[in-house]
């Protein structure tokens, strides 16, 4: 244990908030999860799918825990399938096959992976299991147009949801309507094989079937809630596409006999990892205070709203206090610059702040890539501010024009990590140190491992 005192080290307070998010993900990823939790061997074959940025990391574990149990048992459990997930989030495994493709645009790619793992369920009979490894972002990377559907009708309907910061909820109740594996299909597939489910949520709120669109569980939504959505957010609806979500009938219901003997096991959550960092924190000597795992909306509006509260929260502290919360914000796309829902929402709270003394904050993917660009996210901290100011950097300008990359990429302020192969969605800490004036304050009350 390392005692440091924030207020002497800027540098110092943002790298134990980087270690804190650190410590949140690595209690969500999947290689600490998945080997406790295995199903029993069937008499029959054991065919492994799945899709997600968490889809190879969970194979990896799967396939490890698998043939360890297998060993001690004396016997070789036969274990096959294939998953997809993004470019650059692939994991070396034996026997089962991780394919790569487009995250966020689906692509032809994802399109093929859909159309393997539909072909390696669909002979399996009542013997025979399938364990199906989902996490976010599968959505995308295993898309099967429904019939009379194409790819490329899909990929403009996608970008334009993703531009008018339709909340996720949203974009999957559209996709699953359009598509042929989701909403349960791939299920429906593979019975009467046993389906076993094990998820890792992105999802607000982690309803199962909302994660990856549910491509192994039932849905309660119905096409005319798709159009909907995409009449409300004003999106242009091709004509084919109106004339499938009016008529078709074939996403399976919960009573559906598919799911009889299915289960589903959710590994992983946002709110484990916003546990695993309270821990961290309270044994540092913070008080912490969590706002909730599931929080959406417009992400530079919460960051002006929590930047608020933590200015409110910095006058009522007597020691430092960890603000933290989960979910999934969204951005309305106005502009032509760079970003992802993190950054926005850390500008919304750099633009509040203006600088105020003793707080610093850090907001990341916990994927390890905020939207589309390299980086997880950033941390900031009051010098920023100046900094901002000498580099004649306008952070109302920026948030205009969607290009909160640039603006902290120009201070040196994002989180570089890779791929982190899990995804519970977005984390975000503020740290609150109390004011200096006020009576008893001590500035090493804080101690933690860096």
């Amino acid at each position: 244990m390392t005692a440091f005192t924030p207020f002497a080290d800027e540098a110092a307070t943002r790298t134990w908030l980087t270690r804190l998010a650190e410590t949140a993900i690595a209690a969500v990823h999947p290689a600490s999860l998945l080997p406790e939790r295995l199903p029993e061997p069937p008499r029959g074959r054991t065919v492994v799918v799945g899709a997600g940025k968490a889809a190879a990391a969970m194979a990896r574990a799967l396939e490890r825990a698998w043939q360890a149990r297998s060993r001690d048992a004396g016997r070789d459990d036969p274990l096959d399938g294939l998953v997809v997930t993004r470019h650059g989030h692939g994991e070396a495994c034996r026997r089962i096959e991780v394919l790569e493709a487009s995250h966020p645009m689906p692509d032809a790619l994802g399109e093929q992976a859909a159309e393997r793992m539909l072909a390696a369920v669909e002979p399996l009979g009542e013997d025979d299991l399938v364990i199906a490894l989902v996490s976010g972002g599968g959505s995308a990377l295993m898309t099967r147009p429904a019939p009379g559907l194409t790819l490329r009708q899909k990929q403009a309907l996608n970008r334009e949801l993703l531009r008018s910061g339709a909340p996720i909820r949203e974009i999957n109740t559209v996709r699953r309507h359009l598509s042929a594996i989701k909403g349960g299909r791939l299920a429906a597939a593979a019975h009467p094989a046993r389906v076993v489910s094990y998820l890792i949520s992105d999802v607000p709120g982690d309803e199962p079937s909302l994660v990856a669109s549910g491509p192994t569980l039932p849905d309660d939504s119905m096409p005319a809630d798709a159009l909907a959505i995409l009449e409300r957010r004003g999106i242009a609806v091709p004509d084919s596409v109106r004339r499938h979500l009016v008529s078709d009938q074939s996403a399976p219901r919960r009573d559906d006999p598919a799911f009889a003997r299915d289960e589903v096991v959710v590994l992983a959550r946002a709110a484990d990892a916003l546990a695993a960092a309270r821990e961290r924190a309270a044994r540092s000597g913070l008080d912490v205070r969590v706002l909730g795992d599931d929080l959406e909306g417009e992400a530079r509006d919460l960051g002006r709203a929590q930047a608020m509260l933590a200015i409110k929260a910095q006058g009522e502290c007597r020691r430092p206090m960890l603000i933290l919360s989960g979910g999934e914000t969204s951005v309305t796309v106005r502009g032509e610059g760079r970003g992802g829902r993190n950054v926005e929402y850390l500008l919304g709270v750099f633009d509040t702040l203006k600088g105020a003394a003793g707080i610093h904050a850090l907001a990341v993917d916990t994927d390890g890539i905020d939207g589309s660009e390299d980086n997880a996210g950033a941390v900031i901290g009051p010098d920023h501010w100046q900094r901002a100011r000498e580099a004649r950097l306008s952070a109302a300008d920026h948030l205009a024009r969607n290009d909160a990359y640039s603006f902290f990429a120009a201070l040196d302020a994002l989180l570089v990590t890779g791929p982190t192969r899990t995804n519970v969605n977005d984390f975000r800490a503020i740290l609150v140190m109390p004011r200096r004036d006020e009576e008893g304050v001590r500035e090493d009350v804080m101690e933690g491992a860096l």
